[in-house]
């Protein structure tokens, strides 16, 4: 975003007059702008009216009386062109361009896109085809529709892709704090980053929240959102759209283990960002960090006058980053003290009904346990509906208790609700203007707590080791082709990457059952040798465990004739013969693909026959430092093995790392490559060992002239491959 659009951008956002070019969806915006509060000049223009709203209008953009601050476009797609490049001429500061028919519609609507952001020039573009935006704290909407929201001073600033959540989010009744609220539709010109730089310039914005479909351009918003780090402003993200992105990586298991969806959730959490799986989720949770905050640690405290209430909470953080640590032995004794006799001391501490809705009694049992230094607290509360109001004077009680004790404590809090619809309106205003968070829903509540607990830690370990910055290079065009597997390990071995040692029989010796020169020593395993096949084991194209000649010549017949009856038209380079690995402890996936919107991916999984059983995998972008690739490893189901089970040997970690840097060395020295997969990868006390691979490149590029045999360093450790 050049200075000026930057400059342009602060006008539309907060401008001191608005043209409005249009007629029906004019007058709308003109009413939201009453309702919001606004109190800038509101210009109408339209040469057929002579007024809109009840103000009069001006008959083209030239009548007005000087150049807009923010303009709203609700008109024909041609006339959105000339109108904005009228705007550009005179100087316009930016526009919200409501118009569709651009590139949504594919390259019907591109040409008339790319005239679009060619006439506006440096001003401010928002759209086309969006809603347009609303800025709840200089109070201006620029919005088509009635909208909701409110803005306690602070907020969330939210940005999507999508103008009917937009709109929906407005609306939503769960008291989310709002500061902004944007539309970008097609992102013809401003993109999602470029609102959030702007927004982290805004002391009141207090988190930021993304509906995502697509993301444009990775290096600029990771860029974003380091910097939203730097300022302790979590990015919350609702990721819709998925599709998969190995499609055209059929051969290998990778695009199973890691298409887009999985892809986005490495990219943002390498970045910090929280990612949410539902709107309610989305509006919880930045609910949570506008209001509450975040949370220093795990350690939660929970208070319930249910024993049922405290299950759930128990159950519900069971699986999350949450520590329910228990009282003291000294603020266990201070408790059974103040509670009832009924009560157990424990947290989540049921405090029982005989001292509900009694803030002299409740009070001190919540200053006492939050005594022991918890980093955030949460108490049930499921109030009357409307009414049966009668009671209601009761849990007030217990939720004022509950503030001053969180407030004397200094942590981050909510009161929230079992079910969503069970905390009303008036209750929810009085917790948030304590600086507690209103959460509806016990689970989501849970879920809200520990994303922002588990954000400051990650922020902590930015700040103290920052991602090494995030780069993308061109994808080569061409069609992908698979080598075989020979050529694949004289590849790898080349880059002093560990593979066994092998011979490969050329067809004719293959057929000829020509063995006298092969020199390794046996067991060994055969495979078939070909470019077309990529999963040999499943048309009976290995044989492992060879321990003679004459196993070995009766192991290359039955391959070949499986191979002839199961892939007839695969064309076949020869037999791969190699030597076995034993003694391996375990066996790995490791895929390194290349991708165009976000450059190298490494997937770490379960490998050998556990690859497709278990589909136990972690996803990392690249760069990435041995810490991330160590902590990737310890996430799989697996890794209790990696470190020995049940007083068995433990496997190299360093040596795993090492064939993972030589692995990403090659990937960058051959930009032809576009995805090595290394399934399985075995794993001893001292070595890792390439057993299998599959690599794709660019079609175009001849394979390595490979020689008839390879010797690599596997030393003595055999076993299958």
């Amino acid at each position: 975003m050049t200075a000026q659009r930057r400059q342009n951008l602060r006008l539309l956002l907060r401008p001191r007059h608005v043209a409005l070019v249009g007629g029906g969806d004019v007058a709308t915006v003109i009413n939201e702008c009453r309702r919001i509060g606004y109190t800038g000049a509101l210009w109408p223009v339209n040469p057929k009216r002579k007024d809109i709203a009840g103000i009069p209008c001006f008959p083209d953009i030239e009548a007005l009386p000087e150049a807009p601050d923010a303009t709203f476009l609700a008109v024909p797609k041609q006339a959105a062109i000339d109108i904005t490049a009228k705007l550009a001429r005179r100087g316009a500061g930016g526009v919200v361009c409501y118009t569709a028919g651009f590139s949504e519609l594919g390259s019907a609507g591109q040409q008339a896109e790319a005239e679009l952001v060619e006439a506006a020039g440096d001003m401010a573009l928002l759209g086309p085809n969006c809603y347009g935006l609303i800025n709840y704290h200089d109070r201006l909407a620029l919005w088509p529709f009635a909208h909701g929201g409110m803005h306690p001073g602070f907020g969330a600033a939210i940005i999507t892709q999508s103008g009917m959540l937009s709109s929906d989010l407005t609306m939503s009744q769960r008291h989310l704090p709002l500061s902004y609220m944007v539309s970008v539709g097609n992102q013809a010109s401003l993109r999602l980053e470029d609102f959030i730089d702007i927004f982290l310039e805004e002391p009141h914005v207090r988190a930021i929240g993304l509906h995502i479909e697509a993301i444009r351009d990775t290096e600029k918003f990771a860029s974003a959102a380091m910097r939203a780090i730097e300022k302790n402003i979590p990015i919350v993200a609702l990721k819709t759209g998925i599709s998969d992105i190995g499609a055209r990586l059929t051969a290998s298991h990778t695009g199973s283990l890691s298409g887009t969806d999985t892809t986005y959730s490495a990219f943002f959490k390498r970045l910090g960002i929280c990612r949410v799986a539902t709107p309610s989720e989305f509006v919880e949770l930045l609910k949570f960090l506008t209001i509450a905050g975040v949370p220093a640690g795990q350690k939660i405290a929970g208070f319930t006058c249910s024993g049922g209430g405290a299950t759930m909470l128990a159950d519900y953080a069971a699986p999350l980053e949450l520590d329910f640590v228990q009282p003291s032995s000294h603020t266990a004794a201070a408790l059974t003290q103040l509670l009832p006799h009924t009560a157990t001391v424990t947290n989540p501490l049921d405090y029982t009904t005989p001292i509900w809705g009694d803030y002299e009694r409740t009070l001190p049992v919540f200053k006492c346990l939050l005594e022991d230094g918890y980093d955030s607290a949460v108490l049930v509360q499921d109030y009357p509906s409307a009414g049966l109001d009668e009671s209601k004077p009761f849990y007030r009680a217990d939720s004022d208790s509950f503030i001053t004790a969180c407030q004397t404590a200094s942590i981050p809090a909510a009161i929230c609700s079992t079910l969503p619809e069970n905390l009303d309106a008036e209750t929810r205003g009085h917790i948030l203007q304590a600086g507690i968070a209103p959460m509806q829903g016990i689970e989501t509540c849970m879920q809200a707590i520990s994303a922002a607990a588990h954000y400051g830690k990650k922020r902590a370990a930015l700040l103290a080791n920052p991602s090494q910055p995030f780069s993308t290079t061109p994808l080569m065009d061409g069609n992908f082709r698979q080598l075989d597997e020979a050529s694949a390990k004289t590849i790898l071995a080349g880059a002093a990457i560990s593979v066994p040692s092998f011979h490969q029989l050329k067809m004719p010796e293959a057929r000829a059952g020509t063995l006298n020169h092969i020199d390794l020593a046996y067991p060994v395993a055969a495979k078939i040798c070909s470019s077309d096949i990529g999963h040999k084991t499943e048309i009976g194209g290995v044989r492992l465990n060879i321990t003679s000649k004459r196993e070995l010549s009766t192991a290359i017949a039955d391959i070949l004739t499986n191979v002839q009856r199961h892939a007839p038209d695969a064309r076949l380079e020869g037999i791969l013969i190699e030597s076995m690995i034993e003694n391996s402890i375990a066996e790995l996936m490791v895929s390194l693909r290349r991708d165009a919107q976000f450059g190298l991916i490494l997937t770490i999984a379960s490998g050998g026959v556990l690859t497709e059983i278990l589909q136990d995998a972690s996803t990392l972008l690249v760069p990435a430092d041995d810490l991330s690739v160590l902590a990737a490893l310890d996430s799989l189901r697996m890794a209790r093995l990696l470190g020995g089970f049940r007083g068995g040997p433990a496997v190299s970690r360093q040596a795993i790392l090492d064939q993972i840097q030589a692995l990403v060395r090659l990937m960058h020295a051959r930009s032809d490559i576009v995805e090595i997969e290394i399934n399985p990868m075995m794993l001893g006390p001292d070595y890792a060992i390439c057993a299998d691979a599959l690599i794709t490149v660019i079609d175009g590029n001849d394979p390595p002239d490979n020689t008839s045999s390879h010797a690599a360093n596997s030393g003595s450790h055999k076993r299958s491959n």
